[in-house]
């Protein structure tokens, strides 16, 4: 942090590398289109590389980014009039091949089921509402504390615990 406040040469994108995956796995739970989602991460760390001076190193650095692309995201849902708590739409991602890496030993019953198994559940998790998306995103992949997300998503964690109590009710239902 102190050498990209002192714009010393490649200590900015060090500081995008280790945090990229968080912006990137809340930013496309809260905004499912992929180019949306895109766009919105350069803007999350063009805010970032423009507000680096006004980070008092309160809270965690991480904390601090994940709290504007939080608010990046949800600019960008009230903006286009999507809802935050109520589910929206998704478009459909058929990049990822479940058996792109398979070895010559692994047993392709086991991997298709694992697969079917994630694929439901990455289903079941973009038809959650966004904001469900993004704490589930954040406590389970991320595995940031409740106290951390509540801090990004600037809610009280009683109010946290509640979405995810709701998101994994729904989850559980859905793939019951």
């Amino acid at each position: 942090m102190e050498a990209a406040l002192a714009r010393r040469p490649g200590a900015f994108e060090a500081l995008v590398r280790s945090h990229e995956k968080v912006v990137w796995h809340l930013l496309l739970r809260m905004v499912p289109r992929r180019e949306v989602a895109e766009e919105l991460c350069q803007e999350v760390f063009l805010k970032v590389f423009q507000q680096l001076h006004r980070f008092r190193f309160e809270s965690a650095l991480g904390t601090w980014i994940g709290r504007i692309a939080f608010s990046v995201a949800s600019r960008h849902l009230r903006r286009k009039q999507l809802p935050l708590v109520e589910s929206a739409a998704v478009d459909d991602d058929d990049s990822a091949d479940p058996f792109a890496q398979l070895a010559d030993d692994m047993d392709l019953q086991q991997a298709f089921e694992a697969a079917d198994d994630s694929a439901r559940l990455a289903a079941a998790i973009e038809r959650l509402p966004a904001l469900q998306r993004a704490v589930v995103t954040l406590f389970h992949l991320e595995e940031l504390p409740i106290a951390e997300i509540a801090t990004i998503t600037d809610m009280p964690e009683g109010t946290i615990k509640s979405h995810l109590f709701r998101a994994r009710r729904s989850l559980r239902h859905w793939l019951q």
